[in-house]
């Protein structure tokens, strides 16, 4: 045979094809944004669309460890025009919208995806659509629950699950009820009624001991105990919502609640807690008091904008490509924030400080330098402070230093003293004007409200600026608001303008704040306890009197 009558295969033409969309079902665990798996977290970092479940899981986005990508649209499912949560097949025509469009979907879905919530009909939607998809499985509310309320399951003698969201409490699903020591159950606020129902119909008696939780794992966890025939009595006496999710523990695991409640009996536990800055800003503040239990509300004081005129920033930025400087001194988050951007405005990166000294004033501007890629020569070992921070820097020396200048960024309104100090060690400092902070708008009138008659339970001070601009744009908290400041020169700040301050930090950092918080909060917790009085919080006792940790 001549090779000319061979077949030759043909080489496929390249052809140009749109993104194929995919959807990532990723579970959150009951409430709780830091049982957040890393999957969760990797695949959240990816998506280009989000979509909750409801709008409380919000909170989740918010969380330190989250960053979502740029143009990342977030979508609430919510309900139908009726209240009742939305059919598997609505929510997945909303899920295959998002995918269609070559986009990347990750669907949060409380608790686990498969054993929590009916989205297997959803997934199978994306099937027949054509559209791939995965699951990054979660806690599943079932069992972490009752561990947020403290019920022991390994002593249930035995345990029924059920997670029953679309009101449908079949025989098949609850035949076995009657004969179970513990039945867990994962429904709705509106569908009590209905589990009750099928619970008797099971045969479970009507005197039967019960523990009902609502928003299991977060801060506004609610844990009641009450008897079968009385569920419906006790949650309606809660009055929330018809969505809102609740677990209900029927049986032997609900009689042994004793001394477990570990998650509701935390030292700040439901405390609502103001916090003067901006999201950006609270990150860590925040994350630790949720680990104390308090819900926290940010109210930012101040804006940052940038400098009146872009002069002197850009005679320094040249000047720093150019090795003007020796050192490189940050004394803010923000100042890091104003010289990247300027740097991402002329195509620069942090490969520009390749020579260069950094110091930073404190460990957080110092994780700042780190996310953007440069790792800090001088952080100070003992206060965090501008005072801090000359106090441990290196005097100018004419042999090991070939430059005496240093390059110092920072807010408009700054004091002097990192300045001053570095003079008198013999350097040339450039102090240039690399933001200004002007008095934020105030805050929302409810929250304007809550602030002056006491509905926080405490507020933290991280400066002496935000107790003046708090106060200016908000008026002052209510006396029986728990003050808590970061250092001597805030609380002294906070007496000038009529505040009694009860909680100074031991160091000056927002974590060590917030640790300082808890413990006065222990301490005021065990005083009720000894003395035989209810455990209520600050914004409970209006009249109590104030003391100084």
């Amino acid at each position: 045979m001549s090779s000319s009558s061979v077949h030759q295969p043909r080489t496929p033409t390249a052809t140009t094809r749109a993104t194929r969309g995919r959807v990532i079902f990723v579970g959150t665990g009951p409430g709780d944004p830091d049982l957040l798996t890393l999957g969760a977290i990797a695949a959240l970092a990816d998506a280009s669309a989000v979509i909750l479940d409801s709008e409380r899981q919000s909170e989740i986005l918010s969380h330190p460890a989250i960053t979502l990508a740029e143009g990342a649209e977030v979508t609430t499912l919510g309900s139908n025009e009726g209240g009742r949560p939305l059919s598997a097949s609505a929510r997945a025509k909303i899920v295959l919208r998002h995918a269609a469009a070559g986009s990347r979907v990750v669907r949060l879905v409380t608790g686990d995806p498969f054993l929590d919530n009916a989205v297997a009909d959803e997934a199978a939607a994306c099937v027949r659509g054509g559209i791939d998809f995965e699951v990054v499985p979660g806690v599943s509310s079932l069992t972490a629950v009752p561990e947020y309320a403290g019920i022991d399951l390994i002593h249930a003698g035995g345990v029924q699950f059920a997670s029953v969201t679309d009101g449908k409490f079949s025989k098949a699903n609850t035949g076995q009820w009657g004969s179970a020591a513990t039945i867990v159950v994962s429904t709705l606020v509106s569908m009590v009624g209905g589990l009750v129902d099928a619970a008797l119909a099971a045969g479970r008696a009507g005197d039967d001991h019960v523990i009902v939780t609502l928003h299991g794992g977060s801060t506004e966890q609610i844990t009641l105990p009450t008897t079968l025939t009385g569920l419906v009595e006790t949650v309606s006496a809660v009055k929330a919502p018809g969505l809102d999710p609740l677990h209900v523990i029927v049986g032997a695991a609900a009689e042994q609640r004793r001394e477990l409640s570990w998650y509701e009996s935390k030292p700040l536990f439901g405390w609502r807690v103001l916090v003067p800055r901006t999201k950006d800003q609270a990150g860590p503040m925040v994350a630790r008091l949720r680990t104390y239990g308090a819900h926290s509300e940010e109210v930012p004081t101040i804006s940052v904008e940038p400098p009146r005129s872009p002069l002197q920033m850009d005679k320094a930025l040249r000047g720093l490509v150019e090795g003007r400087y020796e050192w490189v001194a940050f004394t803010s988050v923000n100042a890091v924030k104003a010289l990247r951007e300027k740097f991402d405005e002329y195509g620069l990166d942090a490969r520009a400080f390749s020579g260069l000294k950094v110091a930073a004033v404190g460990s957080v501007t110092g994780a700042a330098l780190q996310a953007w890629g440069i790792e800090p020569d001088l952080v100070p070992s003992g206060e965090q402070s501008a005072a801090g921070l000359a106090a441990e820097f290196p005097p100018f020396d004419e042999v090991l230093d070939p430059i005496n200048r240093v390059f110092l960024p920072r807010a408009d309104i700054a004091t002097e003293t990192l300045t001053a100090g570095l003079t008198a060690l013999g350097w040339e400092v450039e102090d240039v004007t690399a933001y200004r902070t002007v008095r934020a708008t105030p805050p929302p009138a409810p929250v304007r409200e809550a602030i002056k008659t006491g509905k926080f339970d405490a507020v933290v001070f991280t400066s002496s600026s935000t107790v003046r601009n708090l106060v200016g744009i908000a008026g002052k908290p209510h006396p029986s608001t728990i003050i808590a400041a970061i250092g001597p020169a805030t609380a002294k700040t906070c007496e000038e303008h009529g505040l009694r301050v009860d909680v100074v930090a031991g160091k000056p950092s927002v974590v060590d704040l917030a640790d300082a918080l808890a413990s006065f909060a222990a301490e005021r917790r065990d005083g009720f306890l000894a003395e035989g009085e209810p455990v209520l919080k600050p914004s409970q006792r209006r009249t109590s009197p104030r003391r100084r940790v």
